[in-house]
């Protein structure tokens, strides 16, 4: 099955960069981006082009800057050419350096917008590669709650009816946050990271049965909403059922496979008198405490074995 591919609109990117439009040629609302890869065209203006991906940013820097000060105007001309004639998105140009005259009549044939920023080449090749790792990572929606508990991301899975938006609210009035209630968009922003958020048209509400839907952030304030949140834990809410098995150690790591990334994940049994907002901040900062090399299961496992060591000597 092939992946999706996704893409980010250029006057997104020129908005939260706050990239002056040197050139911003035609119908440029329409210029999309398709590569989280950025590059620095330092080989192309020596005129190797050898595995050159033209879906990227182009970023000129002081070096390639320097470069082509150093070359004669037909010569820059020629370049410029055989760079823009690849269809690149836009061509950024750092530190506020000057604009070769040269580039402004083949952008106009090509169409390539050229864009300038007053930062250093490093600081805006980081900043935007970030932005984009985000803006274009696979991404899936789950059924589901995500909130914020001492700082981990936990996601609630679960049948419908089961709790999960009832102990979300619990958890805001005991002062943590909430991310997403009923849909989540989770992106995979790296090979080991899971990010997740709540649909813009239904970020901040949560369906409660009975009352309907509330806005948290009003009820509770800013304090108890964030936009987005790593996934740290995943709770599977499940009915009570009697005679199950339930694992009442925890010795046994279950994972969760999420766009190929595995996150720790528990199966909680949900029924009457069972205190939800509480479990599931144990199990957040349980979850803390095994990333940082303590198990407490482990750690009983081990005084278990040695009191039995003991006792045979």
């Amino acid at each position: 099955m092939q992946e999706a591919v996704y893409s980010v609109k250029l006057e997104e990117i020129i908005e939260r960069f706050k990239l002056e439009c040197v050139f911003c040629g035609e119908n440029i609302s329409d210029v999309m981006v398709e590569s989280a890869d950025i590059n620095r065209p330092a080989m192309q203006v020596t005129g190797f082009y050898d595995y050159f991906d033209a879906r990227r940013i182009q970023i000129l820097g002081m070096v390639e800057h320097t470069y082509l000060q150093n070359q004669e105007s037909w010569q820059r001309e020629e370049k410029f050419r055989a760079l823009f004639s690849k269809r690149i998105p836009a061509l950024v140009v750092t530190r506020g350096l000057e604009i070769f005259e040269e580039m402004y009549p083949i952008a106009k044939e090509y169409n390539i917008p050229i864009l300038r920023t007053q930062l250093s080449t490093s600081a805006f090749m980081s900043a935007l590669i970030s932005y984009l790792n985000v803006a274009l990572a696979p991404r899936i929606t789950r059924h589901g709650v995500l909130v914020e508990v001492y700082g981990e991301g936990v996601l609630l899975l679960g049948e419908s009816g089961v709790g999960k938006s009832e102990a979300a609210v619990e958890l805001v009035k005991r002062g943590h946050r909430l991310v997403a209630d009923d849909a989540v968009e989770i992106k995979r922003v790296s090979s080991i990271s899971l990010v997740g958020s709540a649909p813009e048209i239904i970020r901040h509400f949560i369906e409660i049965r009975g009352i309907g839907i509330i806005d948290v952030k009003r009820i509770f304030g800013v304090g108890s909403v964030k936009d987005n949140e790593k996934i740290d834990l995943v709770l599977n809410l499940e009915a009570w059922v009697e005679g199950k098995h339930y694992d009442r150690l925890g010795l046994v790591e279950e994972k969760t496979e999420i766009l190929g990334i595995e996150v720790p994940s528990i199966v909680i049994p949900v029924k009457p008198g069972r205190n939800l907002a509480v479990i599931i901040e144990i199990a957040a900062m349980n979850n803390r405490q095994k990333r940082m090399g303590y198990n407490a299961a482990e750690a009983l496992s081990q005084r278990l074995m040695e009191g039995i060591d003991k006792t045979r000597e």
